[in-house]
């Protein structure tokens, strides 16, 4: 099932994450590497997210997302996730946008505080999702 390789790769990402946690905000402006292996983190796992958003849509027969941040509203009206967490989602996607599309001129302190207290979105994100593919949904 496609969807457990999105969630495979979610599980990796965050684990990815969660070790960057413990870089200083003076190392992300510092440091290339580091700035780049963080945001690179920060993308996949958003977009796991997006991905196995978009299969269960799909496998739902649920209506067609306008927008990345849309697909977490449409779960949540589904009721396969909380509306609280969808509303998170969503502006993590707003966020990967911003990563993929203005990259040259993100704000490394705003990037810093979404590194430190964000990462419980896409765990609870990931709980919910096991949870609901072990009822077989």
């Amino acid at each position: 099932m496609r969807v457990l390789l999105h969630l495979r790769e979610l599980d990796e990402a965050i684990s990815d994450w969660e070790r960057y946690q413990k870089f200083s905000l003076e190392e992300l402006k510092t440091d290339r590497d580091t700035r780049n292996m963080t945001l690179h983190a920060m993308l996949v796992s958003i977009q796991a997210a997006i991905d196995i958003s978009s299969h269960l849509i799909s496998q739902n027969g649920l209506k067609r997302p306008a927008t990345y941040r849309e697909t977490f509203d449409i779960l949540a009206q589904a009721s396969l996730i909380h509306e609280e967490l969808a509303a998170e989602l969503s502006d993590l996607a707003g966020f990967q946008n911003i990563l993929v599309h203005v990259y040259w001129d993100l704000d490394l302190e705003e990037i810093y505080s979404i590194l430190q207290n964000d990462l419980k979105t896409l765990r609870s994100f990931r709980d919910e999702i096991k949870e609901l593919l072990s009822k077989g949904c």
